[in-house]
């Protein structure tokens, strides 16, 4: 690490001539902005450059506006025109964990290079979020990252409803999220960075990173994204001594055991914006790394992206551009995934040796890396992920139109709906669920479930005037399908989207229904026939009075049919919609 110093404070010397210092070099290295010097300084920008613009998107929860800064060579601040000119979208994400801040400090001194220096991109529209969560950035303090290596203070991870954003692509609790949605579906980004800090294994990386993972993004963009945009960016690092490697994921208890890719599902920034065929890239700094020098890392990191986005630029939107329709007429979508451990790589680590000692503590072993004993090995990485769910497309989804928020989540995302203009009976395929696991404890607000199991069924069923038909035809379809198909892993109903249609809302009196069961029981033999299979193969059941009169109920013309019916509709044949 000694051999960035010298690097570094070139690097300040240079910077800190220009008028407009940011607080991180006013304080040499050991500050972070607060939220008014934050804005303050956007502010100020937007005066001096007309190549700047500041605006809002909404709100968030606590109250202020989500903001963006854009950088545009031409002065041209519309969207749908820059993408009809051919303009390449950077969208940079600051201060989703405001704990981890070296992406806001680092984007203030870029933006400000950038104009200082006219060097803005030709090709290039670059898009700031100067801080995504405003309220975990006010929350601030030196405390709450006991083992970060700076700076001074700092904000916290949760937002004002004690949110996780990197947690709430999907599910939406946050008026942060709905914010940042808007943003992204307007922009609709090429490439996406969401700047972090990491905690875990002692490495000699000031930087790591998790770009989108590969075999989920759409393969001509996977393409170009590892064997030409990565290989260049992790070479033009190392020409700036900030050399990367993937984001550390350990299989054992140290690196040099081997580690993993990781899985980003669309609840994490990366895994929403694959979903809209956008490269992405989560940056990792190194939080025992001095904070001086894992800014400048994430300033070099922004700058050489810039940099290849600008040179490939007309390749990225063309690439982009192509997905997008191929999307279209895809058929069939996967919805989960597991790791390929049959495909193994390696990869050249540069680490410290993990060893153990006597805790002064516990008395017992501890963990301890030795920055006395460096070494670089080579060691096994998995990156290949294979779908283990797959579903074919219908032709549309029906949705029932009192299912308020999974309306307004879709078409905040771009999603095309169409309104039935009368009542109408549909046939298709309707899903019942059988089975789900539950989480004994909240996450993020929520008890997800898990491990559905789902009976397909194809029947009529009546929709009324208003309800929504959603055609999956769409630019947007990974997002339609992998919310709305159930056993997907951040599906809506595995939020909770839809917990009120597992609840029975009519019963029986065992007392009463008993006379009618046997009754039953005498008319149709195939029904006893059924009940007494479930006894020889269920001994529990053999010995429940209730259970067995249960059985019978939901049978019969009773029952409700709409308990544990999914609500949504697998239309699968074209339909004239009045």
């Amino acid at each position: 690490m000694k051999k960035v110093l010298p690097f570094l404070a070139v690097c300040a010397l240079s910077l800190n001539s220009y008028a407009q210092q940011t607080p991180f070099e006013k304080s040499g290295g050991t500050e972070t902005a607060t939220y008014q010097e934050l804005i303050g300084f956007c502010k100020q920008i937007v005066q001096k450059y007309p190549e700047a613009k500041f605006l809002e998107y909404g709100t968030t929860d606590i109250g202020k506006p989500l903001n963006l800064l854009v950088l545009s060579k031409s002065k041209d601040f519309d969207p749908v025109s820059l993408r009809a000119k051919g303009k390449a979208v950077v969208l940079i994400n600051n201060g989703i964990h405001p704990g981890e801040p070296e992406g806001i400090d680092a984007s203030m001194m870029l933006i400000r290079d950038l104009l200082e220096k006219k060097k803005l991109p030709e090709n290039v529209v670059l898009c700031f979020v100067p801080v995504y969560n405003i309220d975990g950035m006010l929350n601030r303090s030196p405390y709450s990252r006991v083992n970060q290596n700076g700076p001074k203070e700092y904000g916290f991870r949760g937002n004002y409803r004690n949110l996780d954003l990197n947690r709430d692509y999907i599910k939406t609790d946050s008026r942060n999220s709905q914010s940042f949605q808007q943003l992204f579906q307007e922009w609709k980004p090429e490439v996406f960075v969401d700047n972090h800090t990491s905690n875990g294994a002692d490495y000699q990386y000031i930087m790591t990173y998790i770009a989108t993972q590969k075999d989920k993004l759409n393969p001509a963009v996977s393409a170009y994204m590892n064997t030409q945009l990565i290989p260049v960016l992790l070479d033009k690092m190392k020409e700036r001594k900030f050399e990367m490697i993937p984001y550390v994921n350990v299989w054992g208890d140290t690196p040099d055991k081997g580690y993993e890719g990781f899985n980003d599902s669309p609840r994490y920034s990366t895994g929403y914006s694959t979903l809209f065929n956008s490269i992405g890239f989560v940056v990792e700094t190194h939080m025992w790394k001095p904070f001086d020098q894992r800014v400048w890392a994430n300033y070099g990191f922004m700058d050489e992206l810039m940099n290849i986005v600008e040179k490939d630029a007309k390749q990225i939107v063309e690439t982009k551009r192509k997905a997008d329709e191929s999307i279209k007429t895809q058929k069939t979508f996967p919805l989960n995934w597991e790791l390929d451990t049959a495909k193994k790589a390696t990869l050249t680590f540069k680490g410290f040796e993990g060893v153990h000692k006597s805790s002064e503590v516990s008395g017992l072993d501890r963990l301890f890396y030795d920055h006395n004993q460096p070494y670089e090995k080579t060691i096994d990485y998995c990156n290949d992920f294979k779908p283990t769910q797959s579903i074919e497309k219908p032709w549309a989804y029906v949705i029932p139109q009192s299912w308020h928020k999974v309306i307004e989540l879709l078409k905040l995302n771009g999603v095309q709906l169409k309104q039935l203009g009368k009542d109408m009976t549909l046939n298709g395929e309707m899903y019942r669920i059988t089975d789900y696991k539950t989480a004994q404890r909240p996450y993020e607000g929520h008890y997800n479930h898990s491990a559905v199991q789902l009976r397909k069924d194809t029947m009529s069923v009546k929709f009324y005037k208003g309800d929504y038909v959603v055609q999956v035809d769409q630019p947007v379809n990974r997002y339609i399908v992998e919310t709305l198909e159930p056993q997907a892993i951040d599906s809506y109903f595995n939020w909770n989207f839809f917990d009120s249609v597992l609840g029975q809302k009519e019963g029986f009196s065992d007392y009463l229904f008993e006379d009618m069961a046997a009754e039953m029981l005498k008319k149709d033999p195939s029904l006893k026939a059924r009940l007494d299979a479930k006894r020889q193969t269920d001994p529990k059941f053999a010995q429940s009075a209730y259970a067995q009169l249960d059985f019978i109920y939901k049978q019969s013309p009773y029952y409700e049919p709409t308990h544990n019916r999914y609500p949504i509709m697998r239309l699968l044949q074209p339909v004239y919609l009045k």
